[in-house]
């Protein structure tokens, strides 16, 4: 099934900056498209940002689009999340998961349905 690890999770102040790392390992890495969800203490699950597989398309949540970009180097089995302009709300665990459909062309989804491998999720903390 393969796993997923991220890391870059830390504090930091409102307006400022932090990059997520995901690392994959296992099942084939650069044929899956990609997302970032992020989850708030007694909140749901929420779709953050996606990258389809050849990293020719992406897809943003309107509270983080203009100040969030993912990106993924398939050599390196590894997507990011480079997160500027940080605000309190942004304050969550942030997961990366793999999209279950295997050399998909079509839309991305920001569905937790639509991924069927996710990390163990890494904790960022903004302070305002």
């Amino acid at each position: 099934q393969g796993q997923l690890v991220e890391s870059g999770g830390g504090l930091v102040q409102a307006g400022g900056s932090l990059r997520l790392s995901c690392a994959a390992s296992g099942r084939t890495f650069s044929s899956y498209a990609m997302g970032w969800f992020r989850q708030a203490p007694g909140k749901e699950r929420e779709f953050v940002a996606g990258i389809s597989w050849t990293a020719g398309r992406t897809l943003y949540s309107d509270s983080v689009k203009w100040r969030f970009t993912i990106s993924r180097d398939n050599a390196k089995r590894t997507v990011y999340l480079q997160m500027n302009s940080m605000k309190f709300e942004d304050t969550a665990v942030y997961y990366c998961a793999r999209d279950r459909r295997n050399l998909y062309v079509g839309p991305l989804y920001d569905t937790v349905s639509s991924y069927d491998s996710w990390g163990q999720g890494t904790q960022v903390t903004v302070s305002s």
